[in-house]
């Protein structure tokens, strides 16, 4: 199987395309024995006043067939997330009066950092200072510990608010390069770049190689050159309906890739898999209710039988 896009006539990649076919030939693990065989993910989010990023995420992890699943979220609505997803563990971490999420519940959280298999920082985190607060603390962490140096530790799946504090913390994310999975939307992909978006593909191209990191944007997947050679550099997802843009649907996105990395995936396959599928997803759904007004928690509960058709 050959996922490499063909040269273009300057010499630029061009994307390979993402379709069922390309996906059948890149077959996900197999489903395991049990929950620990399928991996843990451990969601770092969820402000008081948006649970619900978390929350959409968790769910979408848990679809994606990842066998557990913590969601840390500010203490005042822990209880309230573990309700509504039964499913999940819950953890509380220390709040600003405000509702906000702090850096400082670190060590409540550090065993779960040191059983998962993928972490996804950022869903419903509303304060872009605090969260670069974060980001530096687990940094710190790793730096500290030398886990990550060697390219072990965890996937770490960064969106919404800790794209942008990723950008601050450049310097010293490199205990995350080599296992670290990017869903920027087309505004925090300016941030984490420093400048207006010019030419999509080789943009998503650009953040993939300077971060050390495979990038899902808009439909569009990177990773590092050299990373895989027998790999592409750059895939471009063929399906998609405008639905998907509605409140959720990118937590549901970091979360599926999240849970795909989490069974035992390449970062660049749980991208390429996870972005199909959440674009398959939409389809699906406009198909029977319109090209717009699904919501976006209705994606996560397609994503078992799309991959079973897929993966058959």
């Amino acid at each position: 199987m050959s996922t490499r896009g063909e040269a273009g006539a300057a010499g630029a990649a061009q994307p390979a395309l993402v379709t069922p076919s390309l996906l059948r030939d890149w077959p996900l693990p197999a489903a395991g024995e049990d929950k620990y065989s399928r991996g843990s993910v451990l969601v770092v989010g969820g402000a008081r006043a948006t649970p619900g990023a978390a929350l959409l995420s968790g769910a979408a992890a848990l679809r994606a067939g990842a066998g557990k699943l913590t969601l840390a979220v500010a203490e005042s609505v822990a209880v309230h997330v573990g309700v509504a997803l039964p499913e999940c563990g819950t953890v509380g971490l220390p709040e600003t009066p405000g509702g906000s999420v702090t850096a400082e519940g670190l060590d409540l959280i550090a065993p779960y950092l040191d059983k998962a298999d993928a972490v996804l920082v950022g869903p419903g985190l509303d304060d872009l200072d605090l969260a670069e607060e974060l980001l530096r603390a687990l940094l710190g962490r790793e730096a500290a510990s030398g886990k990550g140096n060697d390219g072990g530790g965890p996937a770490v799946v960064l969106d919404a608010y800790a794209l942008g504090a990723l950008a601050n913390v450049e310097d010293q994310s490199g205990p995350w390069k080599g296992r670290l999975i990017l869903t920027p939307n087309p505004k925090e992909a300016e941030i984490l770049l420093g400048r207006g978006l010019e030419d999509l593909p080789a943009d998503v191209a650009e953040i993939a190689e300077r971060y050390q990191a495979v990038v899902s944007c808009q439909g569009l997947v990177a990773r590092p050159p050299g990373d895989a050679p027998e790999e592409a550099e750059l895939w471009k997802i063929t399906t998609g309906y405008g639905g998907l843009g509605t409140s959720g649907s990118g937590d549901v996105l970091a979360g599926a890739i999240a849970g795909l990395r989490a069974r035992g995936t390449s970062e660049a396959q749980a991208a390429c898999w996870g972005t199909h599928l959440h674009a398959a997803a939409a389809d699906r759904l406009a198909s029977r209710l319109g090209p717009l007004g699904f919501l976006a928690r209705e994606l996560a509960d397609e994503l078992p039988a799309l991959m079973l058709e897929l993966n058959t």
